[in-house]
């Protein structure tokens, strides 16, 4: 771990190129297209604020200063908010608006070590969409990603969410899932590059989905040869998303250490580039969101139940940073090319929202206590804070 003192002195993230870390729009139907996002480092750390965090009426909006700041010690820095919406609480920024908050609002952060020193600063768009966005309007969802969207419960919330009369009617397409009405691509253990590699020539009848062939791949000149639009075609019966959500990463990241870090994130990125090149060229009007990986679960407690000694939440959460900054610095300010980043990182409660369960102290003590169990899959109240996320994004297109 390093020290704090690596972090004073001059070392100050920019996410904004103008005046607007001073001050906060009082007019929030003023559109702002000056903000850019940019990712420079803090030494080894990065301040990641997304260029965009959407949001519906009815729905939590948060920032968690833990998820956007690599920090050894949750606590170690001090943030200060400045928003002309929402509150500022000991852990986040919140804001549940309403339908009279539709439009832009700019958020700016500032960013204090323990020494009283800035470290960082940076600035966000928070964007409402209309409460009547969409309203009667049919789409149609594909979510591809791993095991959190094998759980099916965030495809499931983001179908609830798309429903009565001022939400559009949203339609989940996929070849898996527990129903006609939660369908999506999602399989534990997947990467970017399963999805354009895995191939099994002869899977077991009972097989669980994700030890079958990825569902984008088909023989062509006796190979396995990834084809979207032969996906399209022969397993959604021809049916065009017109909208694609993208959730992976986690797996392409885990298990790297200080000496691969780097390395592995380079090589996911360029996985992702196939996969999101072919995609678009198969469906060039569909939007698509990539949603970075989201962090683990904020104790260590929960890498021991699950990884044993094999990994740490603090290791992981090096390999998460670095894979959210570089699928932002690749895929970010690209809307004119339908690829949004949709930033569920940031709306996560990495404290809260995990599973857990009451254990005793130790073997010759009984009494219990609440220990974290699963380090990187949300309870369904986390799961349900990134369909918030996906459900903003989708509603802010419709509009």
């Amino acid at each position: 771990m390093r020290s704090l003192t690596f972090f004073t002195g001059v070392l100050t993230l920019v996410c904004c190129i103008n005046a607007l870390s001073a001050k906060v729009l009082s007019d929030p139907a003023v559109a702002i297209n000056t903000t850019k996002s940019t990712f420079e480092p803090i030494g080894k750390s990065q301040l990641l604020l997304p260029k965009v965090i959407y949001a519906a009426p009815g729905q939590e909006a948060n920032i968690y200063f833990d998820n956007v700041v690599l920090e050894t010690v949750p606590g170690q820095y001090i943030f200060d908010v400045t928003c002309a919406r929402g509150d500022q609480q000991s852990e986040r920024w919140t804001w549940t608006p309403t339908e009279k908050d539709a439009g832009d609002y700019s958020l700016q952060i500032e960013v204090r070590n323990l020494d009283d020193a800035i470290v960082a600063t940076g600035s966000t768009i928070i964007r409402v969409t209309k409460a009547d966005a969409g309203a009667g309007k049919s789409i149609k969802v594909l979510c591809i990603g791993d095991s959190l969207t094998a759980a099916s419960v965030y495809t499931a919330e983001i179908a609830k969410l798309g429903s009565g009369e001022n939400n559009p009617q949203i339609t989940l397409l996929g070849t898996t899932g527990p129903g006609e009405t939660n369908k999506h691509e999602g399989y534990g253990g997947w990467k970017y590059q399963t999805f354009l590699e895995k191939w099994v020539e002869n899977p077991a009848p009972n097989a669980a989905a994700n030890l079958k062939s990825s569902p984008f791949l088909f023989i062509e000149n006796d190979k396995p040869t990834f084809d979207f639009p032969r996906y399209l075609k022969e397993k959604l019966n021809g049916e065009m998303p017109d909208y694609i959500t993208i959730m992976l990463g986690t797996n392409d990241v885990f298990g790297a250490t200080e000496e691969t870090r780097s390395d592995t994130v380079e090589s996911m990125i360029g996985y992702a580039k196939t996969l999101i090149d072919g995609i678009r060229a198969a469906a060039p009007n569909a939007k698509i969101a990539i949603l970075p990986p989201v962090p683990p679960n904020q104790s260590q407690d929960a890498f021991g139940a699950n990884y044993h000694s094999n990994q740490t939440r603090w290791g992981y959460l090096k390999n998460q940073h670095l894979a959210v900054s570089r699928l932002m610095q690749t895929f970010g300010d690209r809307e004119k090319e339908n690829l949004y980043i949709v930033p569920a990182y940031t709306n996560l409660d990495c404290a809260h929202n995990f599973p857990s369960a009451l254990k005793a102290v130790n073997a010759r003590n009984e009494t219990k206590v609440e220990r974290a169990t699963n380090g990187v899959h949300p309870a369904p109240a986390g799961y349900q804070q990134i369909a918030d996320s996906i459900f903003g994004w989708l509603k802010t297109q419709t509009q």
